[in-house]
């Protein structure tokens, strides 16, 4: 995607988002390591056109309604889609509704933003990177209650799975070693904070 042609919010707007809707600091510290695992596997990436800046609003806002939800109990991936569509950012909305279930599994060559942001959350256990079989233990812990939705959650399990594969096939490192990469370059940029004037993870 070409970033000059679609709306795409700075890191300030994002973090002016994110304070506005009141998010809990512990769905704030998921959503930047989210978005630290998103930036490391698109900067890494070979041979792909992806648009940076794209995918760090969308993994920054991902959880937008997620705190609401919790007592409304709305699906946060699609009202969290509707309202960043509704504040002007239509692409952004749009990852932000995939992040639990992706619309398509590899409808291209190469993996897509939506696919690096989905991936990224089923990494990020609270804010601490865990593998995936961990990630997704959890989710079918908490989640999977009735056999259906135990069937559904197996059934999301098996895809990212393949998604993983997906990935790392064109990636230089395993996925064990986004965490000590992300720890590597933790020294050389900013720490992020919800006080802080903006979410820097450039």
């Amino acid at each position: 995607m070409n970033a000059e042609r679609i709306m795409i919010p700075s890191e300030e707007e994002c973090r002016q988002l994110v304070v506005g809707m009141g998010m809990m600091e512990h769905i704030v510290a998921h959503s930047l390591q989210v978005c630290r695992v998103s930036l490391l596997l698109a900067d890494h990436l070979e041979h792909s056109s992806l648009n940076r800046e794209l995918i760090r609003a969308a993994a920054l806002l991902h959880d937008i309604t997620k705190t609401r939800s919790l007592r409304t109990r709305e699906d946060h991936a699609e009202t969290g889609a509707r309202l960043v569509m509704e504040l002007g950012y239509p692409e952004v909305g749009r990852i932000v509704g995939q992040h639990v279930h992706l619309e398509s599994c590899f409808a291209s060559a190469t993996p897509t933003e939506a696919e690096i942001v989905n991936y990224a959350d089923k990494r990020v256990l609270h804010e601490r990177i865990v593998p995936l079989s961990e990630r997704m233990g959890y989710i079918l812990e908490k989640y999977g209650r009735t056999p259906e939705r135990k069937r559904e959650l197996l059934l999301l399990w098996e895809k990212t799975e393949e998604l993983e594969k997906r990935l790392f096939d064109r990636l230089p490192f395993a996925p064990g070693d986004i965490g000590r990469l992300l720890e590597k370059n933790r020294g050389q940029r900013p720490n992020s904070s919800l006080s802080s004037p903006a979410i820097s993870l450039s």
